[in-house]
């Protein structure tokens, strides 16, 4: 026992009892003793090693995405959700004082099931020697990265969609999101969300930030990221600030492979750090998430990988980066945490403890995500690292004065942030209470005015809303998903118009110029860049998915034909841009009409459908109910591009919200 250990156990009870209760005057009198009880049970206080241990157990987080009660085979990894916290990872985290966890999907399944689980993993950590509350991190961004279930939560659309709506709202959106996604997260106990990406999206193809953004505007990036970090702060719910020292002009995803940013200096300060250095000048951001990215013009030197080649230390691993320029430089105070250390921009260069301590070296208060756990056999790797950072401390490898620094760090913000007062005590209220917080009736009109709001039209306003010439409108979109989800809010908004749906995985030519000789107009999607595994394979038929649907690239190919056709025949074409609004000028340049909507994202909803055929489930997704407000005339749609598009060739000009200004 020691003081810090009992002064915040007792705060824990004295928050949460009310005046005058038995337990705070337990807390007063324990108070008075408290020094002389230290004094007495000193000798069984925790030894130099315990409190190393515990430090740097506070200092790791992992994910718990699946556990098999058995091991599994060699050719069959294991693949079971995590959703009910088992005994033998309750002990782990109350063994090693594991100071978080971060959640996915998979872990996520209904209100009270996540309850459930939040409350048994705050169970555990507050068992620990360490006795202190867990971070329970997610990646809540909206939009693509989106984790608890969409037909539960608020899901609203990404940050692009954010920038869409600033020249008209200002922050006003990004307070909203802000303020709804941890207004649920605090309701379901989750206390930490990896947002808001503060990446300047200035690299047309970067395939992994893309509409993540809110823009390529630095300045612009940093007013919305700062209004929705403050927002989700104030409730709080720590917020992060990623993925530094920018993410935005990469051509390689980082969960693939190892990009490399070539940026000069001057550069780097203008765009990729200017969001940080403003969000840290104005705000106080609870934490930044690092990059693994090589940016040689702020560290060129080199470490060996697993093959022995010499490689450009990634930020996450770059003291120069870290401490020298975020820390000193930046002045930035909170927490620095990694981005996923599994992910192949680390894992195929570094083993984890290589990558741990490397990290830790550099600056890095936490790392996120070192080892995949997903049975019990594998649990004793958790203990065996600790044990190598400890043997890397012993032999001056890492400073035993900066990893306490640290861990000091990290219960600082604990209490700062009084995760101890957010702790679940009564889990049939908390339920109750969630119940009419998730996904309440408020929340979805704000997402939907988010969604409305952000829809853009860069070309043709005067063909919306549809003309009354219109009966028949032909979708083609990029799957049979995203095709039922337009043609359903289609019919909600428009009752009276026919409609056909034709997904892309299966296009042909000849059927495609019948169908479009029979229609008065034609909608095109496109999304870009190429979808998920995941999201490819939706409703379709796992056979055709495999053997007959056709490539991303392939899909894409076939759009500027069916444009082309679509004229001829003298037929107007709509053409959709439904994720990165990139493919704009590469694909519709003889579009009638074009629209951008920055997402695709939709959810299969429970009830009746209400289309005509009643096997058909009910699919919802926000830009497609704007859609069908913007063809039906209810919608006058009034985002801006937060980006710039390049002409194709001199006849189409270069749309942007912002082109006056050039980004280096």
């Amino acid at each position: 026992i020691n003081n810090t250990k009992a002064i915040y156990t007792l705060q824990q009870y004295r928050f949460t009892s009310n005046r005058g209760s038995t337990v705070t005057k337990l807390f007063r009198y324990t108070m008075w003793l408290l020094p002389a009880l230290s004094v007495v049970l000193s000798a069984c206080g925790p030894t130099p090693q315990d409190e190393l241990r515990q430090a740097i157990g506070q200092k790791l987080m992992l994910d718990f995405r699946y556990y098999c009660t058995s091991e599994p085979v060699a050719d069959a990894p294991c693949r079971q959700p995590m959703t009910t916290l088992p005994s033998a990872l309750f002990r782990l985290i109350e063994d090693t004082s594991l100071g978080g966890v971060i959640l996915f999907k998979e872990n996520l399944d209904t209100p009270e099931q996540i309850i459930h689980l939040t409350y048994d993993l705050q169970r555990a950590a507050l068992r620990s020697a360490a006795w202190m509350p867990m971070f329970i991190a997610i990646d809540q961004e909206g939009g693509r990265v989106f984790r608890t279930p969409r037909h539960l939560t608020t899901a609203f659309s990404g940050s692009m969609a954010i920038g869409a709506t600033a020249a008209q709202y200002g922050n006003h959106f990004a307070t909203i999101t802000g303020d709804i996604i941890a207004s649920e997260l605090n309701a379901l106990g989750i206390n930490t969300n990896f947002s808001p990406t503060v990446d300047v999206n200035v690299n047309p193809r970067n395939p992994v930030i893309n509409t993540r953004a809110f823009g390529e505007d630095p300045m612009q990036v940093s007013q919305l990221a700062s209004a929705q970090l403050s927002a989700m702060q104030q409730q709080n719910v720590l917020g992060t600030l990623k993925h530094f020292p920018g993410h935005g002009d990469t051509h390689i995803d980082s969960h693939t492979g190892l990009p490399l940013v070539t940026h000069d200096l001057a550069a780097i300060r203008a765009v990729d750090l200017l969001p940080f250095q403003e969000i840290i000048n104005r705000d106080s951001p609870a934490m930044i998430m690092t990059a693994h990215i090589q940016y040689p013009a702020l560290d060129n030197s080199t470490l060996p990988g697993l093959d022995g080649q010499l490689q450009i230390r990634p930020a996450t691993l770059s003291r120069t980066i870290l401490t020298d320029l975020l820390r000193h430089e930046m002045g930035y105070s909170g927490l620095i945490v990694t981005d996923a250390l599994d992910m192949a921009g680390i894992s195929h260069f570094f083993n984890p403890t290589q990558a741990v301590i490397e990290t830790f070296k550099a600056g890095a208060d936490i790392a996120v995500m070192p080892l995949r756990l997903h049975h019990k056999s594998e649990l004793v790797q958790l203990e065996q690292l600790i044990g190598q950072v400890v043997q890397a401390v012993e032999r001056g490898e890492l400073s035993r004065t900066e990893i306490m620094a640290s861990a000091a760090r990290i219960r600082a913000i604990k209490q700062q942030y009084e995760l101890n007062t957010s702790l679940i005590h009564d889990k049939t209220a908390a339920i109750a209470k969630a119940g009419k917080i998730l996904g309440s009736a408020g929340h979805r009109k704000q997402e939907q005015a988010l969604a409305d709001a952000s829809l853009t039209v860069v070309r043709g306003r005067h063909l919306l809303p549809l003309p009354e010439t219109v009966k028949h409108l032909q979708l083609f979109m990029p799957d049979r998903r995203i095709c039922l989800a337009l043609q359903q809010a289609l019919t909600v908004e428009k009752p009276e118009l026919h409609t056909a749906c034709t997904s892309m995985l299966h296009y042909s030519e000849t059927l495609a110029a019948q169908q479009t000789a029979q229609a008065d107009a034609i909608v095109i999607g496109s999304l870009d860049p190429a979808p998920s595994a995941v999201e490819l394979g939706g409703m379709e038929d796992l056979t055709a998915i495999s053997s007959a649907a056709l490539s991303h690239a392939e899909v894409q190919q076939h759009i500027p034909a069916i444009i082309a056709t679509s004229r001829q025949l003298s037929k107007p074409v709509y053409f959709v841009s439904l994720r990165a609004p990139y493919d704009i000028p590469l694909l519709a340049e003889h579009a009638d009409a074009v629209l951008a909507t920055y997402g695709n994202d939709l959810y299969q909803l429970p009830g009746s459908d209400p289309t005509s055929d009643p096997t058909q489930p009910v699919l919802k997704g926000l830009a497609y109910t704007s859609l069908a407000r913007a063809f039906s005339g209810s919608l006058q749609p009034g985002g801006r591009l937060p980006v710039t598009l390049k002409a194709a060739d001199d006849s189409t000009a270069a749309v942007s919200a912002n082109m006056e200004k050039t980004i280096p």
